[in-house]
């Protein structure tokens, strides 16, 4: 991309105009999890097959995401996340008007498919703007995700609660985020590739760099899906907690998430990102082990808070990593969030195969292993701190030098 030189305020401007976008992202996530009753009733699927059509986002978002580099070289940066941010709003629609499962497995393919690419290409401009600051953002970033996710579950529970179609309510949610993507996509950087700058392939294999560092977010990512989705099932089976006191527990794991994220940049800033993961692997295992001795719910649910401290960074850093690891930085984010997505996709069937051939609290056991894969691995993410650009008041303070 051109090395285009922007005012300080430009550069401000984008990064608040990329965080909108990132919690419109999040938006459209909370908005469809809420109604997935409602699509289940509509497309008379068992839970079997709902679970069966629930692996097909991940899916999608892993064969599609390599594509986002070539569409930000084509049309430009600006552009291109205008485009495919406008398709995930949009997409928000399909799952609720399919009527079977195979029109629910291609729309949700499909729901995945932009989601993945839109991913990639408001990380790759949140990084961009990161290294232009010459300072961490990215926990922030992925903080505003998880803010955006909250408002959509928040609007979808009203939405739910009051009884509406969830066609109806996706119509009215898809207006409004696909104007609210377009409106602070006016502001975010508009980077276009230079004249000698070759094409990147249409589809290819990721970087070896990003697979190493994708690796460590393997272990964030298999963490939280395993927490986020037996929890609550871990409170009620293991400590016979009530439903009530199980779904609190999924809550402050969440919170505690979106909590660290939007602090973690000060941290990230003061430490770098090998010892904020480090530490932030070390908390989560503290977490794991107390998940698996628990004898009591307040144990337990302590554990899992520290868990959710514990790998809330990991993933936003191993994104701002892969951008710096290489010469193609959206190939570079789109290999680390096909590894980091599969992940996603793999945790909860894996905990629940484990779980039903030996015990949950064993399934545990193997997630805080891989939690210590943080504090192992972490040195990974230390040539992003050594090679990013420090911006130099006097060279953020140049004029904009586009034509």
């Amino acid at each position: 991309m051109s090395d285009v030189v922007y005012a300080p305020a430009e550069v401000r401007r984008a990064r608040y105009a990329v965080a909108a976008v990132f919690a419109v992202h999040g938006a459209v996530t909370g908005s469809f999890a809420t109604r997935v009753p409602w699509i289940q009733d509509h497309a008379s699927v068992s839970a079997g097959q709902l679970g069966l059509a629930l692996a097909f986002p991940a899916l999608g978002a892993s064969v599609a995401m390599p594509l986002a580099g070539s569409v930000s070289h084509r049309f430009g940066a600006r552009n291109a996340l205008r485009g495919l941010i406008s398709l995930w709003t949009l997409a928000l629609v399909l799952p609720s008007l399919a009527p079977n499962l195979l029109t629910l497995c291609l729309a949700l393919f499909v729901y995945g498919a932009t989601a993945g690419m839109a991913d990639v290409a408001m990380n790759a401009l949140g990084v961009e703007v990161e290294n232009r600051l010459g300072r961490s953002i990215m926990s922030g970033l992925h903080g505003m995700w998880s803010a955006g996710a909250l408002i959509g579950s928040a609007a979808g529970t009203l939405a739910a609660h009051l009884g509406s179609d969830a066609r109806l309510h996706h119509v009215l949610a898809s207006v409004t985020l696909t104007l609210l993507g377009l409106f602070f996509c006016r502001w975010v950087l508009d980077l276009q590739p230079t004249e000698d700058e070759e094409p990147p392939p249409r589809f290819a294999l990721p970087p070896k760099s990003a697979l190493l560092i994708g690796a460590v977010g393997f272990c964030a990512v298999f963490a939280e899906g395993a927490s986020l989705d037996w929890s609550a099932v871990y409170l009620r089976d293991q400590l016979e907690t009530s439903a009530g006191l199980a779904a609190a527990c999924t809550t402050g794991f969440t919170f505690t998430m979106a909590v660290a994220r939007l602090v973690g940049d000060r941290i990230v800033d003061r430490f770098g990102s090998v010892r904020t993961v480090r530490a932030s692997g070390a908390l989560a295992v503290l977490g794991g082990l107390l998940i698996v001795v628990a004898n009591h719910p307040a144990v337990a649910m302590g554990g899992f808070a520290l868990m959710g401290l514990g790998i809330a960074v990991v993933v936003p850093l191993c994104f701002a990593a892969a951008g710096r690891s290489g010469s193609n930085p959206s190939l570079a984010i789109a290999g680390v969030a096909t590894i980091t997505y599969t992940s996603g996709l793999i945790a909860p069937s894996a905990i629940g195969t484990l779980a039903q051939a030996t015990s949950l609290m064993v399934s545990f056991v193997l997630v805080t292993v891989l939690a210590g894969g943080l504090v192992a691995f972490a040195g990974v993410l230390r040539a992003g701190d050594r090679d990013r650009p420090k911006v130099s008041p006097a060279a953020a303070a140049v004029p904009d030098r586009r034509p």
